[in-house]
């Protein structure tokens, strides 16, 4: 039986539901447990975000579906809490926020903002042209929500806001990178995407459309397909943003003006399917951690597939990354959609890591490891490549 996502002309998510489910492989120095398998009453748990509460603990939210596997069914957000740092998790799920959209609620983002209040963004799908994103804001350490704000309203349409995507700039503007594929006049969807930024210089309580809106383009003028835009601070104050696409790499755009206008989004060195990427800065370091799908060198036959599951370095804000360590290498698994957090001197993963025979986007691994073992074993695995 084939499980299809709601992305038009994506065949990445094409799964079977036929073969038995995948196997964990581990790796020396890294911690990893399949913490939201699916069930019969819940096929499915997903894009989900961590944050860290003033007692210790975290805290993870992630979608729990309940009417089927694809983007459209219904769904909650739920959580689990970890009192060690990420290692072991609350067996129960606690409900969060019931389902309030047509279809579902899903995709989350959370932040703790420079007041020191915790907010949680996700997206609410009311129809195939209604999608926008929401922000609730907990004075409480997650314990209540406020009433929702709407991110998007000078336009009802169909937005994708990727889970873990929101950021806090240090000035403390926050910024939404969104997709739009769908509005009210249009025929059809248009899935290769339009790219734009929704910016709120107050904490949340108003936004706006930045200026630029991105279209997807080679060099020859054809179009390629933007999607699932996240992005990072640079250094220098610039914003680098990032987007999966159709063209065998991810796309990348910079801003200079905090997220107003972008520069129209080129190929980069990023091999890459139609699946996105996570890219963080490492706290206390200059460097960025990329986790991805590394199609540099992999077989033809892989190249349909979420597979491999890597993370890699830059050590110049972006502009070249070390070689890529893989922490999955299954041919079946389905790798994606990932959660970053930094938790003391570990790394927290939350991500899809399903079988594509069985459901890529069912299960939600939790994938952790030191700071320290990560550098170490890029520092050996180039090592090995000069020698």
């Amino acid at each position: 039986m084939a499980i299809l996502c709601e992305w038009g002309g994506c065949n990445m998510c094409v799964v079977q539901a036929e073969e038995p489910p995948y196997q964990i492989k581990q790796v020396p120095g890294v911690r990893k447990e399949v913490l939201l398998p699916p069930g019969p009453e819940n096929p499915r748990n997903s894009e989900g975000d961590f944050i860290e509460l003033r007692d210790g603990r975290v805290l993870f939210v992630y979608t729990h579906f309940t009417g089927g596997s694809s983007d459209h069914a219904s769904a909650f957000l739920a959580s689990r809490v970890s009192n060690d740092g990420g290692q072991t998790w609350s067996k129960e799920d606690q409900v969060v926020l019931s389902n309030e959209g047509g279809f579902n609620i899903m995709s989350v983002s959370l932040l703790r903002l420079n007041n020191g209040d915790i907010a949680l963004f996700y997206i609410r799908k009311n129809s195939h042209r209604d999608c926008r994103p929401l922000m609730r804001v907990s004075k409480d350490e997650a314990q209540t929500w406020s009433d929702a704000v709407e991110v998007i309203t000078d336009q009802i349409g169909y937005y994708v806001l990727n889970n873990d995507r929101v950021v806090q700039l240090e000035n403390g503007r926050l910024i939404c990178p969104v997709a739009l594929h769908h509005l009210p006049e249009y025929e059809k969807p248009d899935w290769r995407g339009l790219l734009m930024c929704y910016l709120s210089d107050d904490l949340g309580k108003s936004w706006k459309r930045g200026k630029s809106v991105l279209k997807g383009a080679r060099p020859d003028g054809s179009r390629v397909t933007l999607q699932e835009p996240g992005l990072i601070e640079l250094q220098d104050g610039r914003l680098m943003m990032f987007a999966r696409t159709d063209d065998g790499s991810q796309y990348l755009s910079w801003s200079s003006d905090q997220g107003e206008t972008w520069s129209q989004p080129i190929a980069s060195s990023i091999r890459s399917p139609q699946s996105p990427a996570t890219i963080e800065r490492i706290p206390g370091s200059s460097d960025l951690l990329m986790l991805w799908n590394d199609y540099a060198g992999i077989p033809e036959s892989l190249k349909t597939r979420r597979t491999p599951f890597n993370v890699a370095l830059s050590h110049d804000d972006g502009k070249s990354w070390t070689k890529s360590l893989a922490l999955e290498d299954d041919p079946n698994g389905w790798y994606c959609y990932t959660a970053l957090d930094f938790v003391g001197d570990r790394v927290l993963l939350g991500h899809c890591a399903g079988d594509r025979r069985n459901g890529g986007l069912n299960s939600t691994q939790i994938t952790s490891f030191d700071v320290a073992w990560l550098y170490e074993t890029l520092r050996m695995k180039k090592h090995e490549t000069h020698e």
